[in-house]
Parts: C-alpha cells; sequence; structure tokens
C-alpha cells in the first residue's frame, strides 16, 4: 500500500501546474567521478528557486542540466529525469536549440557580443524568425525595461555594449535572454564580483521578472538568497541536503547541516 501511494504521490507531482521543471532521480558524472547523487526537486513557477551550498556541491551542474548545456562536454554524463512544463527534456524530438531558447542561462561573468548595446539584444530574435524594424525594436525595448536597463541605454543604443559598467554589462546579459521569451531563467551567480549598487539593481530586476518567468539562481551568497528567494536548495557534496519555503529553511533549518552552512559554521 505504501508503494502505491508513493507512486500516486509521484504522478500527481508530475500532473501539478505549479511545477515548471521537475528533476527525478538525477545521478550526474564527470567520466568516472559522480558529482550529484539521487537529486530529486521540484521547481515551482512564477517563483525564484535559490540552490547554495560550499563549492563543489554541483550547484552548477544542476543548473546546466536543465536546458541539457552540459552535452558540451564530452566527459559528462548524466542519468535520471527532468520534466520541462511536464515533458522530458530529454524526448528524441525535443530540440535542443528550441529547449535552451526557453531555458536561458546567465553566467557569472558577463559575455556581451563585440557589438551595439542594441544588436546584442536584437540578436537572437532576428535569427529566430524574420521580424520587422519595428518589431525588433520593440523587442529590444521591452528586454531592457525588463532588465531595469533601459533608462540607462535607451540614448545610446548604438554604442559598443563594451562601454557599459560591469553591473550594466550582467543586466544586459539577463535582457538579452529575455528577449528570446524564455519559460526559464537559470542565473550562476549574476553578481559575483559586482557592486553592492549593481548587485541590489539585479535583485530588483529578478523579484519583477518572477511575475512572469521562473527563476533558478546560485546566489553570491547566503544573504542573497534570503532577499530574493520563494524557495531555497541547500546542496552539500552533491546532494541535495533541504529544500523548502525560504523563510522557513532560514529560520527554522530542520537539518543541522543547513544550520551549520547558513550561520557561518563551514562554508
Amino acid at each position: 500500500m505504501s508503494a502505491l501511494m508513493d507512486a500516486q504521490r509521484s504522478e500527481q507531482s508530475l500532473k501539478s501546474p505549479q511545477d515548471m521543471v521537475i528533476i527525478k532521480n538525477l545521478d550526474f558524472f564527470y567520466a568516472n567521478k559522480q558529482v550529484i547523487f539521487d537529486l530529486n526537486l521540484n521547481i515551482q513557477a512564477n517563483q525564484i528557486l535559490s540552490v547554495f551550498g560550499p563549492a563543489n556541491s554541483g550547484i552548477t551542474t544542476t543548473l546546466r542540466s536543465i536546458n541539457r548545456l552540459y552535452e558540451m562536454n564530452p566527459k559528462a554524463r548524466l542519468q535520471g529525469e527532468i520534466y520541462l512544463n511536464q515533458r522530458s527534456i530529454f524526448d528524441s524530438d525535443v530540440s535542443v536549440t528550441e529547449l535552451r531558447r526557453r531555458v536561458g542561462m546567465v553566467f557569472d561573468v558577463p559575455t556581451p557580443l563585440p557589438m551595439s548595446i542594441f544588436d546584442n539584444i536584437a540578436y537572437g530574435p532576428r535569427l529566430k524568425k524574420k521580424k520587422r524594424k519595428a518589431e525588433i525594436a520593440d523587442i529590444v525595448e521591452e528586454a531592457l525595461s525588463m532588465a531595469a536597463l533601459w533608462d540607462e541605454t535607451k540614448d545610446r543604443l548604438h554604442t559598443p555594449a563594451m562601454s557599459l559598467s560591469g553591473g550594466q554589462q550582467q543586466r544586459l546579459c539577463i535582457a538579452r535572454v529575455l528577449a528570446l521569451q524564455p519559460e526559464v531563467i537559470l542565473l550562476d551567480r549574476p553578481c559575483s564580483g559586482l557592486d553592492p549598487i549593481s548587485t541590489a539593481r539585479i535583485e530588483e530586476s529578478l523579484i519583477q521578472l518572477k511575475k512572469r518567468f521562473t527563476i533558478v539562481v546560485a546566489p553570491h551568497n547566503v544573504q542573497q538568497a534570503g532577499r530574493i528567494s520563494d524557495r531555497v536548495a541547500f546542496m552539500l557534496m552533491g546532494k541535495l541536503i533541504e529544500e523548502g519555503i525560504s523563510a522557513e529553511v532560514f529560520a527554522n533549518p530542520q537539518d543541522q547541516r543547513t544550520s551549520d552552512y547558513i550561520t557561518g559554521r563551514f562554508g
């Protein structure tokens, strides 16, 4: 009876309209070294999930698994399942290019393309399908506005993107992903190396963006996870230790290792 109830709960979780991404029994290997162990994690739509932990906990690998970016490493191997909006991302007819549009990723070091601010944002939509200039302009404005960068760049859209500050370049990279109209945004330590003002602007943008997107963040630190997250997941040495509502995990962690990490006893 217990096994039947577990199976029913598993089936119900796959049908839940709240779950945008479901990771089931994920094991991950680089060559012969296992770096993630039996990871099960549901990521709810229109929320910010922060996945945090010390170095070598498998956090970046987890993010790269959700859009199959790990496949660029020939030594990487994954076992398990990942569902996006109730469908396996490994189905034979899933286009990896389309998957990575639907699940966009922003890395810790901003990487603007060697072109203008406008063309950085327009590049993806132009490749996707032929659009009129007016449509492209609207997409650029909307993406920059969502990334809280429009007011700072609207009078210099045709200047080189590399002329922007570090924080502005990171918001530009977020806008570049947004221009492709993703469903999920993955951010791998997006505020690493940024000053407090730039960090605050990105955090404010993310809180607004969750109204339209599902966001998974590897935060810069535990404090950032507490500021921006609806839910948090603590990973340690490739294992999920604890996951839950952010306020509850920080106020009353259920695992001593979680408590030790968020209070700075290790990490």
